[in-house]
């Protein structure tokens, strides 16, 4: 059942206790026990709106950049990434394998704004061996949602978990 409910909840986290009941064959207590538990555990780490800025006028503009990096000696990658995490238009860090080491998702007001940021803060940083810049254009999909041809049977508002 949990792993179950974390299915529907990713789905759609404005599923009611007493749907997500129906749904899992149990009672709203069991649900709302389950659901107070993965948050205390850090399972659930939030609820957030997935919102298609494509459509928002005037809205940022995302990049994905790709970054080379010379990993600390007892500290691996993991000092690098919190450092590229700390900057405010970091919005994700992952690490890859292949050519690069870090994937960096970054919003910025304007193509000039992700520019100087990997020119004047990124690009300097001690372990920062190169990085690739790729602009995204258009997200065709984002969260398993296709957002070219977004429908609902609900209010139109899904949630990501």
């Amino acid at each position: 059942m949990k792993n179950r409910l974390l299915t529907l909840l990713q789905e759609n986290c404005k599923f009611t206790e007493k749907e997500l009941a129906v749904m899992l064959d149990t009672t709203e207590d069991v649900i709302r026990a389950q659901i107070e538990e993965f948050e205390q555990q850090g399972i659930i780490a939030g609820y957030k709106a997935l919102i298609n800025w494509e459509k928002v006028p005037g809205a940022d503009v995302n990049a994905l950049i790709e970054l080379k990096v010379t990993p600390k000696r007892d500290k691996g990658f993991d000092e690098i990434a919190q450092r590229v995490m700390s900057f405010e238009e970091v919005e994700g860090v992952y690490l890859m394998a292949g050519d690069y080491d870090l994937g960096v998702f970054v919003k910025g007001h304007s193509i000039q704004d992700i520019a100087m940021f990997v020119a004047k803060r990124l690009s300097p940083l001690e372990s920062v061996l190169s990085a690739s810049t790729h602009f995204i254009l258009t997200k065709y999909k984002s969260n398993n949602v296709d957002l070219q041809n977004f429908t609902s049977d609900t209010d139109g508002r899904e949630c990501v978990v």
